[in-house]
């Protein structure tokens, strides 16, 4: 992944294989439709909705007191309590955890703070082997990828192409792409990282502040078998996965599941309270940019996310450009609301790759308002100077004629005659819309003209 390129350079890329664009976009539209399905059966289905938003709109209001209340019930569970500041100080906590322990191959279940903080690639750099054990994340990082995607971490590869991959790296027989094969030799090729690896690693899907416990969902049962066999369980959080009670739990996990995948629950909620004899369990919670965010009326309410992707799957932008065009650990829409305040600079562009359609806002489970914060970052942006020179212009003189109704007339009328009289004015290569899209017929009046005679006719 470039991540030098911005998101419309990436896409671009993306789109030159209209096939695999078109696969992508119906797969993703086929588990929105599981989803709703999943939901509708539900018949409280928008008073859990908002009880899970009432419940996070309280955590963000008293999250000091809830960390602190977590962190007391953890120490006296026996878990060993981590602070974080940001990302560099997070890996570093996890990597002197492993030195203590002389230990340079683990195994780590899907965690999206590890991703936001490089921890793979840090390790790496430090000489330690990280196996990540989700198939999706396994399969990217044989092809040394990132994710596309939070829930379906390689939702971009089709089967004829994993089937190469194994081929590659796993030994498996030419041409032999049929799943079920492809999904027993990841399994054996796994467990055997399993059965030698003393430490595990896993990410966090909620913590529970009333008992000092964390929850951590899956499919495959990965983060259970890990953490099972190893000697060492380190579960990396951000701060923002704090719930108050257990009873909550249940508003979340009847949520998370349906708008992920559109199940009734994940195959696995697996509670961590305290280590088992004989083992060290450690919790480290991350900060990096969070706190800056919940400080902010207009952002703070992406700390909501309970990571489902369900903006994912119904974003029109997102299907049709993939997840890579993002350029950052968490695409999509919520990944474009959250990488701006960890880099204004750098991820200026992720706000634009929207058509503030607000269908994210419509299926996220916590009712954040994603499309409206999308809106707020560009205005940001702008006043910022974190926009390109033509898109400064171009909302300059949009600027001027829109606060000038004669003008505004006047130049509806020019632009309506110029695309009758001499299209291609128009429709050529200064044009960034008409690049992509064809041009509509001209109307043959305004809407204003329109709706003063059908008024008055009225």
């Amino acid at each position: 992944m470039n991540t030098n390129k911005t998101h419309s350079e990436l896409a671009e890329q993306f789109n030159r294989d209209t096939k695999r664009v078109d696969w992508h976009d119906e797969t993703l539209w086929f588990v929105r439709v599981k989803r709703d399905r999943a939901a509708n059966q539900i018949p409280e289905w928008e008073q859990l909705r908002e009880a899970a938003s009432q419940i996070k709109n309280n955590v963000l209001s008293n999250l000091h007191d809830y960390l602190l209340e977590f962190e007391r019930q953890a120490l006296l569970n026996g878990i060993h309590v981590h602070w974080a500041t940001d990302a560099k100080e997070h890996n570093e906590i996890v990597h002197s955890i492993i030195q203590q322990h002389g230990i340079n191959h683990i195994v780590k279940s899907k965690s999206m703070l590890t991703e936001e903080c490089g921890l793979n690639e840090y390790l790496h750099d430090q000489g330690i082997e990280v196996i990540d054990t989700d198939l999706g994340e396994r399969i990217v990082q044989l092809a040394n990828e990132p994710p596309s995607h939070i829930v379906l971490p390689c939702i971009h590869w089709k089967k004829e192409e994993i089937s190469e991959l194994f081929h590659q790296h796993l030994g498996t027989p030419k041409g032999n792409a049929d799943p079920k094969f492809l999904t027993d030799a990841a399994r054996a090729h796994l467990r055997e990282h399993f059965l030698t690896s003393r430490l595990a690693i896993t990410g966090v899907n909620f913590a529970i502040a009333e008992t000092g416990e964390f929850v951590v969902c899956t499919n495959e049962g990965n983060a259970d078998l890990g953490v099972q066999l190893a000697d060492v369980h380190i579960a990396c959080m951000g701060i923002e996965k704090i719930i108050p009670q257990r009873k909550h739990l249940g508003v979340f996990l009847r949520l998370l599941a349906r708008s992920a995948t559109g199940q009734p629950i994940t195959t696995y909620s697996s509670h961590f309270k305290k280590p088992r004899a004989g083992q060290e369990m450690h919790i480290v919670l991350v900060d990096n940019g969070r706190s800056k965010r919940l400080a902010s009326d207009d952002f703070r309410n992406a700390l909501k996310c309970i990571r489902c992707g369900a903006c994912f799957n119904t974003c029109p932008v997102y299907r049709r450009s993939g997840g890579h065009s993002y350029h950052t650990a968490v695409a999509g829409p919520i990944g474009s609301i959250l990488a701006p305040g960890f880099d204004m600079e750098k991820n200026a562009d992720l706000p634009f790759a929207s058509t503030l359609c607000g269908s994210c806002s419509h299926v996220c489970p916590v009712k954040i308002d994603i499309h409206q914060q999308l809106f707020n970052w560009r205005q940001v942006l702008v006043k910022n100077g974190h926009v390109n020179t033509t898109k400064k212009i171009g909302i300059g003189a949009a600027s001027f004629i829109l606060s000038r109704p004669w003008l505004y007339k006047i130049s509806g009328s020019l632009v309506r005659l110029f695309m009758r009289a001499v299209p291609s004015l128009i429709n050529n290569r200064l044009n960034p819309w008409y690049t992509h899209r064809e041009m509509p017929k001209a109307a043959p009046k305004s809407f204003n003209s329109w709706y003063q005679t059908n008024r008055k006719n009225g």
